[in-house]
């Protein structure tokens, strides 16, 4: 009936393994899915997380707020604001102006590299803040307002 208890807990083991991964592919940027962890391990979610977090805690690894987990590489400069956020900088770094086209979703996504769910949900932000107006199924999203630098940072 006893099962016979890890020395070094579970989720060491696997922070330890997802370590190996990070640090045998120099151009790994994002961890696998907590799902993949979970699977490959066998383990619930709660130790897949708490394995993450070992690696936060070390400086390896951060969550990336609607994407998977990012690797963090002493040295790197990376955009940690939220992905509406860096969409609305857009406006002001491809400049354009009240009125013009916006880049799809598809577009946005491949550019962020996250899903385009990812991108729609940041884009409705964007919309609800009066900076994009329009968009929907089929429907192109437009310019409504050019996001001061208070409102983009």
């Amino acid at each position: 009936m006893s099962q016979q208890a890890s020395p070094r807990g579970t989720f060491l083991k696997i922070a330890d393994s997802v370590k190996v991964l990070i640090e045998g592919d120099p151009e790994l940027i994002e961890l696998p899915s907590l799902t993949e962890v979970m699977r490959e391990h066998g383990v619930s979610r709660g130790v897949a997380i708490r394995a993450y977090g070992v690696l936060r805690q070390e400086g390896l690894a951060e969550p990336a707020p609607g994407e998977r987990w990012r690797v963090v590489r002493s040295g790197d400069r990376v955009d940690r604001r939220p992905l509406d956020q860096r969409i609305a900088d857009i406006i002001t770094a491809d400049g354009l102006a009240v009125g013009e086209a916006f880049p799809s979703a598809s577009v946005l996504a491949e550019r962020f590299g996250v899903s385009r769910p990812t991108v729609t949900k940041a884009l409705d932000k964007l919309e609800t803040a009066g900076v994009l107006a329009g968009g929907g199924q089929g429907r192109v999203r437009t310019v409504r307002a050019v996001p001061t630098r208070e409102e983009r940072s």
